[in-house]
């Protein structure tokens, strides 16, 4: 909560005080140094260690600003500065603020597309004004009918790209595990699932974006119920083993996994360019037999210990690509060429992608001769990480319990196996799955306070239905 504009007026007063004149900031310093000459609500937020953004408000409202307690703003020729407290600016450049302009003229209200044509911003383009609003930040531009565009004040400090501000990491709501995870496993019912006000559904795959997988309880043990699962996240993948599996231990495919074989951890596809995101298996049956344990291992979770005790392997995992095949049928051959790392990271360093099959490995040719040896450690350690009694999860499947798993973490794997065993499963695309969990947290993430979902009211629209935002975080 902001403090009271009384209370803010009368610290603005004792820094008045003591504070030397400064002029305006000048944008190309780095070290800007001066003081609001007006008491700034989102310094208070500042000072008592919040954000004007978070998740429980899309954008501050006009009505939680007055005239008098707004952040400061200053321009040059090429830049819009914005202080947020007495030590924190942002400053923007002019190209990229007309660019990421959102009335109805530059944005499409519904469709969410950029309207206005980015190639015809001047180089030298420069705002007539800039003032600082209730609703954000007016910049008024030059054209032959001045064109105003209103930025809200808390999108700019959450796309705030010069300094960086308030980045939230995704990588923090994962939690890393190992064996001990078969205490209390990711666990959620198949009604709950199943039921139209997606309660169930948002717990199951905020579950897998957590954990990496989860557990379905009570799911009717038929192929039919299980592909119904399987669509409650997203259109099911195809590939070359077909739509949706039922499958024995037949070498119907020319892969291991259908036969009686123990596999070791490893993800799937990836002799593919786009591997598979999520995985569900469930088992039907198992017959005159025994064994079939299936394993689950935490790539992140051993990923994490690689790069703590053994830095220059993990660095080589996320250095040397790997080519990968598959091969077993007649019909296929998908091939990688160079191939891809195990550990791929996006650009700030964050781990986002474990691809692992050594099964499925092709000859390492692209190899340099100075780094063969240290490769062939890098993946014995590697290996050691993951058969870990430590990181190791061993389950035995029943009949009624599904599992999903997002084949872009954790490694699975099985035991060797006697009798028949019926399998059935399917693969889900990535960015169906991170598409249905986007939603769903727009539905449910705020719910409690009925803030800030990114979703507002639409007049004509029936009770319940919402119009996303062209604000919208993820837009």
């Amino acid at each position: 909560m902001f403090q009271s504009r009384a209370a803010a007026r009368r610290v603005q007063t004792l820094r008045s005080c003591k504070r030397p004149s400064l002029s305006r900031p000048v944008l190309n310093n780095r070290e800007i140094t001066t003081y609001p000459r007006r008491s700034s609500a989102v310094a208070t937020a500042h000072a008592s260690g919040s954000s004007i953004y978070t998740d429980d408000a899309q954008h501050l409202h006009p009505d939680d600003l007055h005239t008098d307690d707004l952040p400061i703003t200053s321009q040059d020729a090429n830049q819009v500065a914005v202080g947020w407290d007495t030590r924190t600016w942002s400053r923007f450049h002019n190209i990229w603020l007309r660019d990421h302009c959102r009335c109805p003229k530059c944005f499409h209200p519904i469709t969410k597309q950029r309207l206005f044509n980015t190639f015809e911003i001047p180089k030298d383009l420069t705002p007539l004004h800039v003032d600082a609003k209730p609703g954000g930040l007016q910049v008024t531009w030059p054209s032959k009918e001045p064109h105003v565009s209103v930025y809200p004040w808390s999108w700019l400090q959450l796309n705030s790209y010069d300094p960086p501000l308030n980045r939230k990491q995704e990588s923090n709501e994962k939690i890393l595990w190992g064996s001990k995870i078969q205490q209390s496993p990711p666990t959620v019912a198949y009604e709950e699932v199943m039921n139209d006000n997606n309660h169930g559904l948002y717990k199951w795959l905020t579950n897998v974006h957590k954990f990496g997988f989860s557990f379905v309880s009570g799911v009717p043990a038929t192929t039919e119920a299980t592909e119904e699962l399987a669509l409650r996240i997203g259109f099911i993948r195809e590939t070359q083993y077909g739509k949706f599996w039922d499958f024995t231990s037949d070498l119907a495919k020319g892969d291991t996994a259908y036969t009686t074989l123990a596999l070791g951890a490893h993800t799937d596809n990836t002799y593919f360019t786009d591997p598979c995101g999520l995985q569900l298996f469930h088992l039907l049956s198992h017959t005159h037999g025994t064994g079939g344990a299936t394993l689950l291992v935490d790539g992140f979770y051993a990923a994490s210990l690689m790069r703590e005790l053994h830095p220059s392997a993990y660095r080589l995992l996320s250095e040397v690509p790997v080519p990968a095949h598959a091969a077993g049928d007649a019909g296929s051959l998908y091939a990688t060429g160079e191939g891809y790392p195990v550990l791929t990271h996006t650009g700030q360093g964050e781990l986002v992608q474990v691809r692992w099959n050594n099964d499925d490995r092709s000859v390492m040719r692209g190899l340099s001769a100075d780094v063969v040896e240290e490769w062939y450690e890098a993946i014995r350690l590697w290996n050691k990480c993951l058969t870990s009694p430590d990181s190791e999860y061993w389950v035995q499947l029943q009949p009624g319990t599904a599992v999903v798993v997002d084949n872009h973490r954790v490694l699975h794997g099985r035991s060797a196996f006697t009798g028949k065993r019926r399998m059935c499963g399917a693969y889900i695309g990535v960015d169906e799955y991170k598409s249905k969990l986007a939603v769903l947290r727009e539905q449910f993430s705020n719910s409690s306070t009925g803030q800030g979902d990114g979703l507002e009211e639409q007049g004509g629209k029936s009770s319940g239905e919402k119009e996303r935002d062209v604000w919208h975080p993820l837009l």
